[in-house]
């Protein structure tokens, strides 16, 4: 997967911004979004394992592309939080090559993103993570894998986690998603293979929306093998 176009390739198509969206700072050589410093460090990255501790029931195998920190984190910031959607297509492909490592093989996937709220999705100008996931699933078309995007979940009203401590999330991930009503759910060719359903989303701390969104997929009838996602926080021990 890394040497199908690589990250300067993804980021040719976008505006030249003010600054780096990795380093927040205004330099000569910035193009493209990132400079090349920050587009080295995002690809040096090589994803992992990564599972909090205690894991919630039901939180599938999980794999993350790096630790939220970093270039990794003032990224996600930039195309989360300060509008610079153009960061879509970098990121998708960073996604893409998490979920290759996830799965091992090339076979016929289905990506499935953790859903915004509508809230957030308005406040975002749309579902931040419903665009990764196309361009993840264009990256690994490219390289091969079969892979399309399926949305059978919705996403209740619920706090913002930002807010929450572990408790409080856990309760509120616990009724946080629905499966759409009316959606019908894709069915391999007979005598094809079965996909692999791939959850995905941008950042796992506790793991508990991750495992709610793999609780409600297994009650649609999509059960995720694995989840994929760009960063995982770390967890802090007191000296």
């Amino acid at each position: 997967m890394r040497g199908v176009g690589g990250l300067w390739a993804d980021l040719a198509d976008l505006v030249l911004p003010a600054d780096c969206a990795g380093c927040r700072e205004r330099r000569p050589a910035t193009r493209r979004g990132f400079c090349p410093d920050c587009v080295a460090a995002l690809e040096s990255l090589r994803p992992r394992p990564a599972r909090p501790t205690p894991a919630p029931a039901g939180l599938p195998p999980c794999v993350a592309l790096g630790p939220y920190g970093g270039v990794l984190r003032e990224a996600l910031l930039a195309y989360k939080d300060r509008g610079r959607h153009g960061l879509a297509r970098p990121l998708g492909g960073l996604l893409a090559e998490v979920v290759a490592e996830a799965v091992g093989s090339p076979a016929p996937l289905l990506l499935a993103p953790v859903p915004d709220t509508a809230a957030a999705a308005r406040a975002r100008y749309g579902d931040h993570l419903v665009r990764l996931a196309g361009h993840a699933a264009a990256r690994l078309r490219r390289a091969g894998w079969p892979a399309r995007v399926v949305r059978p979940l919705r996403a209740l009203p619920r706090p913002d986690s930002t807010t929450l401590d572990s408790a409080a999330r856990a309760r509120a991930a616990e009724s946080a998603f629905r499966a759409r009503p009316g959606r019908a759910l894709p069915r391999p060719r007979a005598g094809g293979p079965v996909p692999v359903v791939v959850l995905l989303d941008d950042i796992v701390t506790t793991g508990v929306t991750l495992a709610a969104a793999a609780r409600a997929l297994t009650a649609a009838g999509l059960p995720p093998a694995v989840a994929a996602v760009l960063a995982a926080t770390e967890k802090r021990h007191r000296r």
